[in-house]
């Protein structure tokens, strides 16, 4: 193990049957970074085919003994794995910010959105049900709701733990089975998950976890034994995935980039609209797939926006992210940190003005000296064709345009490819709903930003993604509907 503070991080990191799984074959592993402090934190064991037929076969024993049980017996189950996820609420979270670099502070709250992922769908587990319909002479049909079988999830490095959360809590609630792949970046947290459902009574093999790259991904999505593979990220990625999918006609859930709308009205409260455009820019070093990185601020209030916005950025404390203190903590990587302050350069070269951040950020703690820190940046002056305006930048990184007219603000939100989500900002009801009802995205906010309650469908338009994560719909998503005809008379034959 590695010593994290109060916490240690445990290892081997891949898990199913009920155990942690150490591979025999360490010639495929690689260095994993802690963000913080750019130091080793271990080598990552990748899974190959036979470590992934291992997984899905286990997955696949739990699906047997899991399905046949009632909704109240799993849900008895998934209210205790929620109960242990709120006594170890702290040191998840801590070990969340190893392994991820965020603040203290949002990685409770993730670790809070995975309990109550889990807890709301516990008590849906109960619920699943069919239709009657009655038909002539007494004949009658039903449908039945019936789980999918062994579900691939595979997540993101942004939110690791809470992504393992928001996919194997409907996925289990159905009673399917779950093979898990974290992003190879952020392998820690997704392990102890898999304990914490063992702990609270699932059956061996019920959620499992295996680790690595593009290929480990790809022989999951290919497993002849996988019903349904949902996977946040990359929209490139999504498309290989949903490709491969379509090879066994397998049931996809893709959530998917994002570079979403954030509109400003004159009427707005200028507060709450500078505090929607930093939660909108800011949480998790910008790293969030929903985010309002095209901030369109109505003319007549520009001025007073861009200093309240950039006075407000300039105070945000960058470091240490296990500090309760801090509010920005280390992006990811170093490669994805220069590609960020790449961005901002090319921005500048472009014409936008850079109102304040946009370099890299050495903390005064020397431990802290090699992480990936950078200053969240406020971009002025941008216009439409710019690639800080196009491009999904992912990292703290706001750009901010200026617009005249309601139908102007609403044609050029609507002007990407992408539309996962998109905010409004104005005292006027009835010019919210009538914006919201134009725009092109599958998750809107009014007078607010990146809320993301667990009752509540979330998912994207266009090519930010097919399906929805959260909320009653989900259910949906996991499992599949048979019909069942019965006849109470004689067969009426035509031969």
């Amino acid at each position: 193990c590695i010593s994290s503070g109060t916490m240690d991080v445990q290892f081997p990191l891949n898990f199913w049957s009920g155990d942690r799984v150490k591979i025999k074959n360490e010639s495929t592993s690689e260095p994993v970074y802690e963000p913080a402090t750019g130091r080793v934190l271990c080598n990552l064991e990748s899974c190959g085919t036979v470590e992934v037929d291992q997984a899905v076969q286990a997955a696949q024993s739990a699906y047997q003994t899991w399905n046949r049980m009632s909704g109240m017996e799993r849900a008895r189950i998934m209210i205790e794995a929620a109960r242990i996820i709120e006594n170890r609420r702290e040191d998840i979270a801590e070990i969340e910010v190893v392994n991820n670099g965020k603040s203290i502070t949002e990685a409770r709250m993730d670790v809070d959105s995975a309990r109550l992922c889990i807890e709301y769908y516990s008590g849906l587990a109960n619920t699943l049900a069919g239709q009657h319909v009655q038909l002539t002479g007494g004949s009658f049909a039903y449908t039945r709701r019936e789980p999918l079988g062994v579900c691939v999830g595979i997540g993101a490095w942004n939110y690791p733990f809470q992504i393992a959360a928001w996919k194997s809590a409907p996925a289990l609630a159905c009673g399917n089975s779950m093979v898990f792949k974290p992003s190879p970046l952020t392998p820690v947290t997704a392990v102890l998950l898999a304990e914490i459902y063992a702990k609270a009574g699932a059956p061996e093999g019920l959620f499992n976890v295996v680790q690595g790259g593009q290929e480990t991904g790809t022989l999951l999505c290919h497993h002849p034994d996988v019903a349904k593979v949902s996977f946040t990220g990359s929209v490139p990625t999504g498309k290989k995935i949903m490709e491969m999918c379509s090879k066994g006609v397998k049931h996809v859930t893709l959530e998917l980039g994002g570079k979403s709308p954030l509109l400003i009205f004159e009427d707005s409260d200028l507060k709450n609209a500078v505090n929607g455009a930093l939660m909108a820019n800011f949480l998790s070093q910008g790293q969030v797939c929903s985010n309002g990185t095209r901030v369109f601020v109505q003319r007549q209030i520009l001025p007073e926006f861009l200093k309240e916005v950039v006075r407000r950025t300039k105070a945000i404390e960058i470091g240490d992210p296990q500090l309760d203190s801090t509010r920005m903590g280390a992006l990811i990587s170093r490669p994805h940190l220069n590609r960020v302050l790449g961005f901002v350069e090319q921005a500048r070269k472009e014409g936008a003005k850079v109102l304040c951040g946009g370099e890299r950020f050495v903390p005064s703690d020397a431990k802290l000296s090699g992480g990936y820190y950078m200053t969240p940046c406020v971009l002025g002056d941008c216009s439409d064709e710019m690639t800080c305006v196009k491009e999904e930048i992912f990292g703290p990184v706001m750009s901010v345009l200026s617009f005249e007219t309601e139908e102007e603000a609403v044609r050029r939100a609507n002007a990407s490819a992408l539309g996962l989500a998109a905010g409004v900002f104005t005292s006027d009801v009835k010019r919210a709903h009538r914006v919201v009802e134009q725009l092109k995205a599958g998750s809107c906010f009014v007078n607010n930003y990146n809320i993301t309650p667990v009752e509540v469908p979330f998912g994207g338009f266009k090519m930010s993604g097919i399906g929805r994560e959260n909320g009653q719909v989900t259910i949906e998503h996991y499992t599949q509907m048979k019909t069942v005809f019965v006849e109470m008379g004689d067969v009426d034959s035509l031969f």
